[in-house]
């Protein structure tokens, strides 16, 4: 569970003026907590009724879900242990809106959430405000006990809230993917800036602390901090682009079996890959389902939703391979990296593992990260659905190998 909060009360209950550090304490947890759940309502307001409730593949979520099971997450493990008599909004919620929380009781089958038209968009607005107000009494009117021991619990709701803030946006873009009108989910979007550009910097090789050892928020899975042996090394300043991949298709990349992993040949074949998710060719032409809607490539962005199966047979195609998630982070720490956050999560060659003397926290959020860590990769970064305040260098994404609706390229990297 992470410590800051906590921490930061102790530190100023003891000290002098200790009461008015503790009003200001509790506005800024509401005013986080006000302004998370902002974000999240924000993103969703382009959505119609019927966008929130589409569910374009089991990996991904309606909207309406992501809305009902950030809300549920606080009334399961914040107000419902902490507040005397607080009353459920609606008792049949525990069952739809849990998703993976084996000790926190049944729930609904996760590729059958689109099926749920009820309760509607409305409805669950109607429960984020009553979980909303919920918390803001608590925070306002807990003993300093109470107020000490709910903060870690609200900070971690809310980083989970972020997490889904951008599967928001991964998963409703999914869904427009399988629209023939190729609709867009805000036409006004603009992808960010980035600098282009092919130069190795180099890393050299020794012993290096990777993972998270500041009193900052961070999920279990990022510590404890360690000592990692790196050998010399050259990482990729920028991205891979657009223009890169269209060389590597023209090369032949899809149809060369001796670049690709065994099962990413598979699926590449069984699924007809024959470019990055979200391209079609169009009159010669390649075009790309974008937030903004359907847009031409641009060769000099970076490339995006290219799996790890994809990267690695293109870091082959190269010459070069991809980092490991050590390498990324010290390179990351350093200053090496251009567009190391903010534009797309970067596969890295490092299969998603415990850190040595990693321990899950107990109780039912101890299934957060733990009980995920085999047959995944590890992505290091943050992307362009990524809310603000949510990257560090220590952040540890993971899907399965065959994943690429989600906002994922690379970077290369090569031994000295």
């Amino acid at each position: 569970m992470p410590r800051a909060a906590a921490s930061l009360l102790d530190r100023d209950v003891a000290e002098p003026g200790a009461d008015l550090r503790r009003s200001d304490l509790r506005n800024k947890w509401a005013e986080a907590f006000r302004a998370v759940r902002a974000e999240t309502e924000r993103r969703a307001a382009p959505l119609s009724d019927e966008d929130q409730v589409v569910q374009s593949m089991p990996d991904a979520s309606p909207a309406k879900w992501h809305r009902a099971h950030t809300t549920w997450f606080f009334e399961q493990f914040l107000l419902q242990p902490n507040v005397a008599n607080y009353r459920a909004f609606d008792g049949r919620f525990a069952f739809l809106f849990n998703s993976y929380y084996v000790a926190a009781g049944p729930r609904h089958a996760r590729p059958e959430r689109g099926l749920v038209t009820r309760p509607n968009a409305s409805e669950v607005a109607a429960y984020r405000a009553h979980v909303d107000q919920a918390v803001a009494d608590l925070i306002a009117n807990a003993d300093d006990a109470t107020l000490a021991a709910i903060l870690p619990i609200v900070e971690i709701g809310l980083n989970h809230e972020q997490q889904h803030q951008e599967l928001l946006l991964t998963d409703i873009l999914h869904a427009f993917a399988q629209n023939p009108t190729s609709p867009a989910y805000d036409a006004r979007w603009q992808p960010p800036p980035v600098r282009a550009g092919n130069e190795l910097v180099k890393l050299p090789g020794g012993i290096y602390k990777i993972g998270h050892d500041s009193d900052g928020f961070c999920f279990d899975n990022e510590q404890p901090a360690h000592q990692v042996l790196l050998q010399d090394v050259a990482i990729g300043r920028a991205l891979i682009t657009n223009g890169e991949w269209l060389e590597f298709m023209a090369d032949g990349g899809y149809a060369a079996p001796a670049l690709w992993l065994s099962n990413g040949w598979d699926v590449a074949q069984a699924e007809g890959w024959a470019a990055p998710g979200y391209w079609r060719e169009i009159d010669g032409a390649w075009l790309s389902l974008t937030l903004a809607g359907l847009k031409p490539v641009d060769p000099a962005a970076p490339v995006c939703h290219v799996s790890y199966y994809e990267a690695d047979a293109f870091a082959r195609w190269a010459g070069k391979h991809l980092p490991s998630e050590a390498e990324w982070e010290v390179a990351s720490r350093g200053g090496l990296l251009d567009a190391a956050f903010g534009v797309a999560w970067q596969w890295t060659r490092s299969a998603y593992s415990p850190y040595p003397g990693y321990r899950a926290v107990e109780g039912a959020l101890g299934e957060y990260n733990g009980k995920f860590m085999v047959n995944q990769m590890v992505l290091r970064g943050s992307s362009l659905a990524t809310p603000e305040g949510h990257s560090r260098a220590s952040y540890r994404n993971f899907f399965y190998p065959p994943a690429r609706w989600q906002f994922s390229g690379l970077r290369l990297a090569q031994y000295e």
